[in-house]
């Protein structure tokens, strides 16, 4: 019974590093849309 248990604490330790790393992609994405949309803004500021 006690390895069951160990195993289950396993699981929630490797559960816990995915959505850590989840949460680290969606603020590099955000952090690239950021940029993207600054190019947008100073391209336009270049056409005037």
């Amino acid at each position: 019974k006690k390895k069951a248990k160990k195993k289950v604490a396993k699981k929630k330790v490797a559960k816990k590093k995915v959505a850590k790393k989840k949460a680290k992609k969606k603020v590099a994405k955000k952090k690239v849309a950021k940029k993207k949309v600054a190019k947008k803004k100073v391209a336009k500021k270049k056409r005037r």
